[in-house]
């Protein structure tokens, strides 16, 4: 299990090292978000005979259609998200494989997660259990719904490309909280959702690709 963790050649600390390294050339600037991507053993996170690919900076399969975002999107969204400042209450829509959410709960006091795929959630579940995160609390059900019993919270994220700004879960951010998200079909772009006392103040960012958010649950 210890030699899993650490991982050993291509998913060594030292290959983690050297992601962080070309994160930082790419344009990453919090050292906060980068310190704790260079100690989350991505590799357990993905198929064992994908694991050598895990630090390279490019989206990898997951199962049922799913994808895990390439390390530049996940330090981007952490880094849009947090500001600079620590993070209280978090809403993460896509828990996926629990890689983000694992990146989430070392910036964030407790992180929300809610997954639509319940065998992608019990995957989570267990390196999350195997991580021993604490602070994570996770939920099936439809990410366009968000958890209202858990709101308010200071920031939510979007793992899935949204047609639109869920009405639900701009209900669901306090005022003077931030909303990253993909937005678009064909063409995608990160959004950032800023709610002020008198509304909403969106910026429209860089342009992304990311798999579709789907209404319902599987």
């Amino acid at each position: 299990m210890k030699t899993q963790l650490h991982g050993i050649g291509m998913t060594s600390q030292r290959t983690r090292e050297r992601m962080v390294d070309r994160l930082r050339k790419e344009g990453i600037r919090d050292e906060v978000v980068l310190g704790v991507m260079a100690s989350i053993p991505r590799h357990i996170f993905v198929d064992e005979a994908l694991a050598h690919r895990a630090y390279e900076d490019g989206s990898l399969p997951l199962m049922m259609g799913q994808t895990i975002s390439q390390p530049y999107i996940v330090a981007r969204m952490s880094e849009l998200l947090r500001t600079g400042g620590k993070l209280d209450k978090v809403l993460e829509v896509g828990t996926g494989c629990g890689y983000q959410t694992t990146i989430l709960s070392r910036l964030a006091r407790e992180v929300y997660s809610i997954e639509r795929i319940a065998p992608l959630l019990d995957k989570a579940r267990q390196h999350l259990r195997e991580l021993r995160i604490l602070n994570v609390r996770l939920k099936h059900g439809d990410g366009h719904v968000g958890i209202p019993e858990a709101a308010p919270f200071d920031a939510i994220m979007l793992t899935a490309a949204a047609t639109h700004v869920p009405q639900a879960l701009l209900q669901q951010l306090t005022i003077g909280g931030r909303m990253v998200l993909p937005l678009g079909i064909n063409e995608q772009f990160l959004w950032l959702i800023e709610r002020h006392a008198d509304g909403f103040v969106e910026t429209k960012l860089e342009p992304v690709r990311f798999v579709p958010l789907v209404s319902g649950t599987a």
